[in-house]
Parts: C-alpha cells; sequence; structure tokens
C-alpha cells in the first residue's frame, strides 16, 4: 500500500470515529467533541471531518451542537 494510500484509510478512519462517537451518543456539543480528540486531531482536520459528516447528511450541527441524524 502506498503512503497516500495509507493517508486515506487513515482519514476515512477518523471520520468513521467520529461519525461512531456522535451516533452512540446521540448528540454531543462540539467543542466538548473537539476537546477529547484534540490530541489526535488539529482544529482544520475536526472541522473538515465535521463537514463531511454534515454534508453526508448524517449529522446536522445546530448551536455548535452536533445530533446525529443518519441511519
Amino acid at each position: 500500500m502506498s503512503n497516500q494510500e495509507k493517508q486515506a484509510v487513515g482519514a476515512f478512519k477518523k471520520v468513521l470515529a467520529v461519525a461512531e462517537t456522535i451516533r452512540e451518543l446521540k448528540g454531543v456539543p462540539s467543542g466538548h467533541l473537539y476537546a477529547q480528540l484534540m490530541g489526535f486531531f488539529s482544529l482544520e482536520e475536526y472541522n473538515k471531518t465535521i463537514e463531511i459528516l454534515k454534508n453526508g447528511d448524517l449529522v446536522k450541527e445546530e448551536n455548535f451542537f452536533l445530533t446525529w441524524i443518519g441511519r
């Protein structure tokens, strides 16, 4: 597996982990979630991850609160 492929798989796993966390909690303040993940994500990576989940209609964000709306 190439380095680029490894990076893509790693990024996918991060998105999946965040999605599963929000799904299990059903909802969480975004700042609280980032505070728990900041050792693993830069703020930019975290924001991109949340945008991916929102654009995929899995999560909605209202007043910085993330709610699971996916299946």
